[in-house]
């Protein structure tokens, strides 16, 4: 058995690719810095369509970017102004000065931004990784946050599944660097595949032009000096975050969430279980759920058109604001 064959080895590189989507900056997006103290982060906008609409901020998932949103961006321009940020050390957001990659130093990030220039109040969007960071904001922030969507959010789950370990392991010392060394001769057309056969419901979806996107956003970011650190540092930030009980545990502040929420989960994810759904439903406390059985772990991607009914519904049942 060669090495590229271990058990667990194509999974476990596939979940500490990145969630690459179709281009760096869709036509009419433009890209922006936002520098603050021990921090710069790259926010992705979209001028809306008319003036006034309330700011919505998007927030990404483990490996992924501001990108990731960019297929549902537009669909919600009549009704909110939408920004997404890429994470520190993460799309084209250089690293933390201080190295905090942890699901709270990821929160404080993201409240500094809504902070900086009178972004906030905002409806608050996050997929997995950055659907953990936004209930952690909503939770101790109510001010910054109008409404809350959660696409696959990373809560704890007793029972993980077994195609989501890999990601888990990445949180262990030296697993980072072993997964770079077995992977070393994967092309970037193979890790591409790889991450859509994980994160997409039906990877056949994806077009040749934006497959071939994707594999060149691939290459740059690999390319980059910090990008398993980044990968790695969060990864365990994730698992510390699961591990937290009392006033900080994740579901307690779940439930501690004023504004409302909308919960979107894929019946084919194969990161964030299905079953979760109804748990997360009970935890929030003015909860809307949609379920799409074909779709996977990255929803707003796969069924744009979908998530974006789905918030504008939540939108007119709060009088469109």
């Amino acid at each position: 058995m060669s090495s590229t064959e271990l058990p667990g080895t194509r999974a476990a590189a596939a979940a500490v690719a990145p969630t690459v989507s179709a281009v760096r900056v869709a036509e009419g997006e433009r890209l922006s810095s936002v520098a603050l103290a021990g921090l710069t982060l790259t926010v992705r906008s979209r001028p809306p369509l008319r003036k006034g609409l309330a700011p919505a901020l998007y927030v990404h998932g483990l490996g992924g970017s501001s990108q990731n949103w960019s297929a549902l961006m537009p669909l919600l321009g009549d009704v909110v102004d939408s920004e997404a940020l890429d994470l520190p050390g993460f799309g084209d957001s250089p690293p933390p000065d201080d190295g905090n990659y942890s699901v709270t130093g990821h929160a404080r990030a993201v409240i500094r931004l809504l902070d900086s220039g009178g972004r906030g109040p905002v409806h608050l969007f996050g997929n997995s990784l950055g659907g953990t960071v936004a209930t952690r904001v909503a939770a101790v922030r109510p001010d910054l946050v109008r409404t809350l969507t959660l696409v696959s959010p990373a809560l704890p789950e007793i029972r993980v599944q077994r195609s989501a370990l890999p990601t888990g392991l990445l949180a262990v010392p030296g697993v980072a660097s072993l997964f770079s060394r077995v992977t070393k001769d994967w092309t970037a057309e193979q890790r591409t595949r790889g991450v859509m056969a994980l994160c997409y419901g039906d990877p056949a979806q994806v077009s040749e032009e934006a497959f071939r996107h994707a594999v060149a956003e691939m290459e740059r970011r690999l390319g980059l000096p910090y990008f398993w650190d980044a990968m790695t540092r969060s990864a365990r930030g994730i698992v510390d975050a699961y591990t937290l009980g009392g006033q900080h545990g994740l579901w307690r502040q779940a439930g501690r969430v004023l504004a409302p929420t909308l919960l979107v989960y894929g019946g084919r994810d194969q990161l964030v279980s299905y079953r979760m759904a109804r748990r997360a439903s009970a935890a929030f406390r003015d909860a809307r759920l949609v379920t799409l059985p074909e779709a996977g772990h990255v929803a707003m991607m796969e069924y744009p058109e979908t998530v974006a009914q789905a918030f504008r519904d939540l939108l007119d049942e709060r009088g469109g604001s």
